[in-house]
């Protein structure tokens, strides 16, 4: 496909997508992919899940596993209400398209599964915390608890990791990811806190010193999980989900692009396809709503806006300034 044709293929996809392909790589004016976002609560992926949600607020009726989960079921089912939030948050949902007052609806109703804490005191879980975090920066509920365990329990080397209650003592690709992608979020909307900046700023150099894939230990690269690009990304850490997050962190900070992910960067170039896409390499086990992309081995539309966000940015960051 030509560039012409890959743009008009991205247009043509669900509202929760199209918008975003309009104001990040059409650059179109604001009042067209306003127009586009808004139909994201009445049609397609947004409007389908929005119709899911249970009169207690929650879905499938449980926190972060569905009430019927079971362990024998294969892979983490996607259905419960955090994962339907976060969905939600990404697809540009607007807090009132959600049942009235969903935030104090899930305050009396939802408890974490893990010692049946309340919802939004959060969890013992660094990803689930970093979910959290941005899900009621949106919903206007009080996390600030959850903002300064986020502060309080980064380890030693500058990251977090979800298994540091079982006494993990070093970070986690894929726990300090969420975690900073969560505070990223939180801090968009909110604006934040100096402590949480600053705790999200140094957690980015652990990343950022293994190149986002490499063991600091060996130099090799961490695990295949990296270098495979799936979407949904669920909680899963990939070369690309780095990527897209240091974007949106560089252009809230007004930084520019750190060089040393220029070995990454060209890993997702050299991922493009021949047909010039980027194809759905995997899919991450477990029961989901509805499908929202690609099959493996297909084109995937949300990849490839991804990947094509990520190297706009790459490349203009690193263009020459005019003399």
């Amino acid at each position: 496909m030509t560039d012409d044709d890959i743009a008009a293929w991205l247009r043509d996809s669900d509202p929760s997508l199209r918008w975003q392909v309009e104001r990040d790589l059409d650059h179109a004016p604001e009042a067209v992919w306003r127009e586009s976002r808004s139909r994201v609560v009445t049609e397609g992926h947004g409007a389908a899940l929005l119709a899911l949600q249970d009169e207690d607020g929650q879905w499938a009726g449980g926190a972060y596993f569905p009430a019927d989960a079971s362990p024998d079921e294969p892979g983490q089912p996607w259905t419960a209400t955090t994962w339907s939030l976060n969905s939600l948050r990404e697809w540009g949902v607007p807090p009132d398209a959600l049942r009235p007052d969903t935030a104090g609806l899930l305050h009396r109703n939802a408890r974490w599964e893990y010692d049946d804490l309340p919802y939004w005191g959060g969890e013992v879980d660094a990803c689930i915390n970093g979910y959290t975090l941005a899900n009621g920066g949106w919903l206007g509920a009080d996390v600030s608890p959850i903002a300064g365990w986020l502060v309080g329990h980064r380890l030693s080397d500058g990251g977090w990791n979800c298994d540091w209650v079982e006494g993990a003592t070093r970070s986690s690709f894929h726990s300090t990811l969420n975690a900073l992608t969560g505070i990223l979020d939180f801090e968009e909307r909110t604006g934040g806190t100096p402590e949480l900046t600053a705790a999200r700023r140094g957690a980015q150099e652990y990343l950022l010193e293994r190149g986002l894939m490499r063991r600091r230990s060996t130099g090799e690269v961490h695990a295949p999980w990296a270098t495979h690009f799936a979407y949904p990304y669920r909680w899963f850490y990939s070369v690309l989900r780095a990527a897209d997050y240091f974007r949106a962190a560089s252009l809230h900070d007004g930084v520019g692009a750190d060089e040393r992910m220029a070995e990454a960067i060209s890993l997702i170039r050299d991922a493009r396809d021949a047909d010039g896409t980027w194809h759905q390499q995997l899919r991450h086990e477990g029961r989901s709503w509805f499908e929202v992309d690609a099959p493996p081995g297909e084109p995937s539309r949300w990849l490839t806006f991804h990947a094509l966000r990520v190297l706009e940015w790459w490349d203009e960051a690193r263009r020459p300034a005019p003399a």
